[in-house]
């Protein structure tokens, strides 16, 4: 029997995500204004000690942070991170989650519904569980990567 796939029927491609969770989050650019902001979670097994969020995902070229699944999983439940990630449950809703995002002078501060994040990262439970990671890492591609990226070293005698 053949089977014939119709354009544009979905395929997984190597470099997809494992989970995706799509969401708007609100940041207050200053008091008294609130804009929302489309945003991806997306968590991949084959990086599966983090996280990825996507802002602006109406954009070209959104931006990404990347974090610990970790982190994300302590502040859902209380506050958790120190510099650049923070993520707390909202003070002013028990129900939004606040993830801060911090560069050299300027932090913003992401409101969005705790619910289906922490579907999102029940989800990447499932797909890797907790104490799992380490077998979902490809080290000798890390390895060669790092070898790659590496400056040639100038000093060392060529051999004749």
């Amino acid at each position: 029997m053949t089977r014939q796939t119709t354009p544009g029927m979905w395929r997984r491609h190597a470099d997809d995500p494992d989970c995706v969770l799509l969401l708007d989050v609100i940041v207050s650019p200053c008091p008294g204004l609130e804009v929302a902001v489309p945003a991806r979670l997306r968590y991949h097994r084959a990086d599966p000690y983090a996280v990825h969020l996507d802002c602006h995902v109406d954009l070209d070229e959104p931006i990404t942070w990347l974090f610990g699944r970790e982190l994300l999983a302590q502040g859902l439940e209380g506050s958790a991170g120190i510099g650049d990630v923070t993520v707390r449950r909202s003070a002013t809703d028990p129900e939004l989650l606040a993830i801060a995002l911090t560069t050299p002078g300027h932090t913003a501060v992401l409101h969005t519904p705790r619910a289906p994040v922490r579907d999102f990262l029940r989800l990447t439970h499932r797909v890797v569980p907790p104490g799992t990671e380490h077998r979902h890492l490809d080290t000798g591609a890390l390895l060669r990567h790092l070898l790659d990226d590496r400056p040639a070293r100038r000093d060392l005698p060529h051999p004749e």
